[in-house]
């Protein structure tokens, strides 16, 4: 029977036709009939996948929806799994209740599956799942995080999107960044990393997460050793979006402010100065502030060289670029100088007039080391 046009007929209203079929999904999902249940769950998937007054309605059904993901029935679980997956979205009462009703030990188990479309369903409804703070640390007693950093090693390409997703969601969670760093993270997040676009979302959580592991010794080592691990955040620098870019710096300022001589070479070679000299004008100001603080821990020495060359960010620029090995490298970042002086001073117009009726050793500074850029 076609649940939805079995109850269409004769009503003259698309609204009072929606409220019924939710009144006999709500039915049929109790049903001892297999085949009815496994259409209302297809049946509650349709309704809620873009209708919020549809997820409250049919709330009801999650207990059904979850026995259903115990059953041996492909069918059966992959349908409730859909439908408890629609039934989350946007709705934090319903992820919570999912989650009281014990939904989570069958779709941890679903993250083994060699079913490539389970493990993809079931990646997503712990993305879903993981975003209310209620669930995190029930997720995590149910031994989620390793079983998603497998998915991040080895799952298909949306599944690997979608777990490092929920890695990131769960990261924020007292004590579970120790966890998710147990379990050797950052060679599938860097992998990561390097594939996907970096103006994307899913750099941005991997930028993200990365951030948080270089707080410990563990992080910062496997984010060097990693081949292209550095490298990967630097990119982030140049074409991630403004967020992605954030967490980027986030996390070379954090390695190099914990050990500057153990981490300052490491991220040099990488060809970071343009990166950051883009920021210091373009980002956020919270990243605007951190590429100059980064910027001031790259060059040979952190402190103020002398009276006679001011600790101006050009200065500082200067003496790294003039440090730097590599012409290809080096002439990108004098490039980017120059490039980044022209565009302070059209952003910043009045604030160049008021310095240059002060005149200071600063001002004169700037211009210097601007036209020796421009002239190289």
């Amino acid at each position: 029977m076609d649940v939805v046009n079995g109850v269409v007929g004769g009503m003259g209203s698309a609204a009072a036709a929606t409220h019924l079929s939710v009144h006999q999904v709500l039915d049929f999902i109790q049903s001892d009939d297999p085949d009815l249940r496994i259409r209302a769950a297809q049946e509650i998937r349709r309704l809620t996948k873009t209708s919020q007054r549809c997820r409250r309605q049919l709330s009801a059904a999650v207990p059904q929806l979850v026995s259903m993901l115990r059953l041996d029935s492909l069918s059966s679980t992959e349908s409730a799994l859909l439908a408890l997956l629609n039934l989350a979205v946007k709705d934090e009462k319903n992820k919570i209740s999912i989650v009281a009703a014990g939904a989570l030990n069958p779709i941890i188990c679903f993250l083994q599956s060699a079913n490539v479309s389970l493990q993809e369903h079931a990646t997503a409804a712990l993305l879903t799942l993981s975003a209310s703070s209620v669930n995190k640390p029930t997720i995590t007693a149910s031994g989620g995080i390793p079983l998603l950093v497998d998915v991040l090693e080895i799952g298909t390409p949306q599944a690997r999107v979608d777990a490092v997703m929920a890695l990131y969601n769960l990261s924020t969670h007292s004590n579970n960044i120790n966890l998710i760093l147990d379990t050797d993270p950052i060679p599938p997040i860097v992998d990561l990393l390097k594939t996907c676009k970096k103006s994307s979302k899913t750099a941005e959580k991997c930028t993200a997460l990365l951030e948080s592991l270089v707080n410990f010794d563990e992080g910062r080592d496997a984010l060097v050793s990693e081949e292209g691990g550095v490298l990967a955040v630097v990119e982030v620098l140049e074409s991630g979006s403004l967020q992605s870019k954030e967490h980027a710096v986030g996390a070379l300022l954090t390695m190099c402010e914990i050990d500057r001589c153990k981490y300052r070479d490491p991220i040099l070679r990488e060809g970071v100065i343009p990166g950051l000299l883009e920021l210091t004008v373009q980002g956020t100001p919270k990243s605007q502030n951190k590429a100059q603080m980064l910027l001031r821990l790259l060059r040979e020495s952190p402190y103020p060289r002398s009276d006679f060359q001011p600790d101006t960010l050009e200065n500082i620029v200067c003496n790294i670029i003039s440090q730097m090995d590599g012409e290809e490298q080096s002439g990108k970042a004098k490039k980017m100088l120059a490039d980044m002086v022209q565009v302070s001073m059209e952003q910043s117009l009045r604030h160049l007039q008021q310095r240059a009726l002060v005149c200071t050793p600063s001002d004169l500074s700037i211009a210097t080391c601007a036209s020796q850029v421009s002239s190289k």
